[in-house]
This record gives structure tokens, sequence and C-alpha cells, in this order.
């Protein structure tokens, strides 16, 4: 299978051929789900937390006595029943949410939403994206020129998720200069991953054959670490 290269002209500029167990592989949709989930729930880092009655303060002497003053019996101030008190069934941020995920399932999900992807006409293969400086107005000319290829032009009338520009290697310039939209995101190519490629609507990979090579990579890890077990 091979996919047209274009320029940061919006020019095309050649081909790449694509593996088919990256870019050709079938839509599972319960194992993507599965593993999207179990990332997100690996992402959460719970903040709010209440105090349950053995935490909250005051309390250790009885209200009053049991019997003859005519109202309710009470042990404690801290009851959940108190203004004041411990709460019953608050969030609570001790409470674990992380859930295993196994390299090669992550693995194959990734391929299946990039693959998918790629039949919908939603990644675009770019040859290089050169930066001498930090310049917005030049990430911008050149999401201009990239809309101009069929299929693409949510790159600039899409206000959210737009796209997700990949690199091979890190480029500090481009990391800078794309951080002035908020419809676009910039990211490595090792550290691509499920959620954030369904997140985005278009996937920018930027030196396909570094790139590619990357991605297939990530297969022959997981069947060499299924091997030494």
């Amino acid at each position: 299978m091979k996919a047209d290269i274009y320029t940061q002209e919006g020019k095309k500029n050649g081909s790449v051929e694509l593996p088919a167990a990256v870019f050709e592989t079938a839509w599972k949709s319960s194992l993507v789900h599965q593993v999207v989930v179990g990332m997100q729930a690996n992402a959460r880092t719970p903040v709010a937390h209440t105090k349950n009655r053995g935490e909250v303060q005051g309390g250790g002497k009885k209200p009053w006595k049991q019997k003859g003053t005519g109202r309710a019996r009470h042990g404690s101030s801290r009851s959940p029943i108190w203004r004041g008190g411990g709460v019953t069934f608050g969030p609570r941020n001790d409470k674990i949410f992380a859930k295993k995920i196994n390299r090669k399932m992550r693995t194959q999900a990734l391929y299946s939403v990039l693959s998918r992807k790629m039949k919908d006409g939603e990644i675009l293969f770019v040859d290089a994206m050169t930066f001498d400086a930090p310049k917005a107005a030049m990430a911008k000319s050149i999401l201009a020129n990239l809309a101009g290829v069929k299929g693409f032009e949510a790159l600039t009338t899409k206000k959210h998720n737009a796209a997700l520009i990949t690199f091979s290697e890190k480029d500090v310039n481009a990391q800078k200069s794309f951080n002035n939209f908020a419809n676009v995101k910039v990211g490595m190519v090792q550290n691509l991953n499920p959620v954030d490629a369904l997140k985005y609507k278009h996937l920018i990979i930027v030196a396909p054959e570094a790139s590619v090579k990357e991605l297939e990579a990530r297969a022959q890890v997981s069947r060499s670490s299924k091997e030494t077990k």
C-alpha cells in the first residue's frame, strides 16, 4: 500500500510504502474501547476528597445524655447527619482507578485506529517541516497550504481538535510555533497512542519513512517481549 507525500507547501513530493500490519488491519472496536478506557483511567488523578466521621475534628464527647432531654439520641457530632460531620460515600482521593493494559493490546489498538483513519482519508504524510525559529505566522501558513489538499480543509476551519502533528525527532521551534493554535497538537511519533489519534480529526505524520519504521517497530517489540516470557 502506497500513500502520497506532500511538502509543507501542500504539493505532492513522492510516495511512501506503508506496511499492511500497521495501516491495513481490521477495525477492532472492542479492543480499541478497552484500551482507550484503560488509558483514560490510568491518566486520572483524583483530587476531590471528603472526610469521613473518623477524620473530622471534634465530637469526642457525647453531645448530651442518652435519656431525659426529650431530644434524639446522639453519640457524636461527627455523625454524617450532623452539620459539619463526616461525609458518607463521598469522593476519596485514595481510590485507585488504574487498569492494566498489555503492550500488545495497546499496539494493536493503535494499528486499528491508524488503519481506520487511513481508510477514511484522515492521515496526511508530509516530508518535512522546517522552522528556523518559532514563528506562528509560518505555522499558520503551513496549515493553510495543507488545507488545500483534498479532504483536509478542516485544518483551518475546525476550531477544536483539528489535527495531531507527529514528528520523528523533537523540534522545539515547531512545537512552539504550533502551540499558538488551540486546534492543533504537536507530539512525537513514538508517543502516538489511540486516545490522541481518536481525539483529533486529522493525523499529520512528518518524515514518513522514519515515522513508519518507528510505528512498525512496535509490533516487533511486542512480539519479542512475548517470546522471552
